[in-house]
This record gives structure tokens, C-alpha cells and sequence, in this order.
């Protein structure tokens, strides 16, 4: 099919999400681009994308399809879990965000980074370490992610101006 007949379509999350959580619990597995800059450094806006698939037996470090308020969905690692109450943390938020368990829907399964046709798995040893790594750093990053915004703005500059 020629390139020029693909059409891009925005759907809010409000109405596309219950949808994709509809599926998960059919047992499909979904694949959507992510939106939103909360997983930075990692998963880009609008430039990578995650598998996403059910689960019921939820873990530390996961990376959970979460509804944390009426019709407000988030992609998050779950960094905390006491009793029904769940903790989550995206990669790029210095603050944390509560829910319940029955509030998770889906998880992660796999990322497609920048444009790549493989996936990284996130049972694979390269989610693993960066994860282990990422969470360690807590501390400082504020000051990581503060660089990181420099060096993308940099990039755009560079970018627009070749």
C-alpha cells in the first residue's frame, strides 16, 4: 500500500483506552505509540511504542496500564505494592501516584524504540539492567532528566537547522 494513503487518527484516551483495556481482558495483546513524556528518558512521545498484555500476578519494576481517576490512564512502573494499594512511578516524574490493584489493566510486555521493527522484551536482560539501574538513581533525577531536556532541545536545534 503506498504511503500516501495511510492516514493518521487521533482518538482521545478517554474514549481509546477503555477499548484497549477491553481487549487486554479479552486476552489479546495491543500495540499503541506512547504519548506523553513521563517514561523519559526511555520511551519517547510519539515516537515509540509498547506491547501491552493482561496480567493478574503483578510485580515490583512492572510497567502497568493504570487508571489512577476517573478516565485519567497513565503507562507507570510500579514501584510499590501494600495490600489493595499500588505505587506507581513513570521513568520521567520525580512524583509518585497511588491506585488499586483493580485499577491496573495491563502490562508491558515489550517496547518498539525509535522506529525499530525488534522489540526489546521486558523479560530481557536489557530492560532488566536499565530498570535496576534507573531506580537506583532516584536520588539525582532531577538533575539526569534536567540534562537529558537539554540535550533533546539541543537535538531539535540541531536538527532544524541542517
Amino acid at each position: 500500500m503506498p504511503q500516501d494513503n495511510i492516514k493518521n487518527i487521533q482518538i482521545a484516551n478517554e474514549v481509546l483506552i477503555p477499548e484497549i483495556i477491553n481487549l487486554l481482558h479479552e486476552g489479546h495483546t495491543v500495540t499503541l505509540k506512547v504519548k506523553g513524556y513521563s517514561m523519559r528518558p526511555f520511551l519517547e512521545h510519539e515516537r515509540d511504542k509498547v506491547k501491552l498484555a493482561s496480567k493478574t500476578d503483578w510485580q515490583i519494576n512492572d510497567v502497568v496500564l493504570a487508571e489512577i481517576a476517573p478516565k485519567r490512564y497513565v503507562l507507570h512502573r510500579l514501584i510499590a505494592l501494600d495490600g489493595d494499594k499500588v505505587t506507581l512511578l513513570g521513568d520521567g516524574n520525580l512524583a509518585t501516584e497511588h491506585c488499586s490493584i483493580s485499577d491496573l489493566h495491563g502490562v508491558a510486555v515489550a517496547f518498539f524504540r525509535k522506529d525499530r521493527e525488534k522489540a526489546d522484551s521486558c523479560d530481557g536482560k536489557k530492560w532488566k539492567v536499565y530498570s535496576w539501574i534507573w531506580m537506583r538513581l532516584r536520588p539525582i533525577r532531577r538533575y539526569l532528566l534536567f540534562l537529558y531536556r537539554i540535550y533533546r532541545r539541543l537535538c531539535v536545534l540541531k536538527k532544524d537547522s541542517i
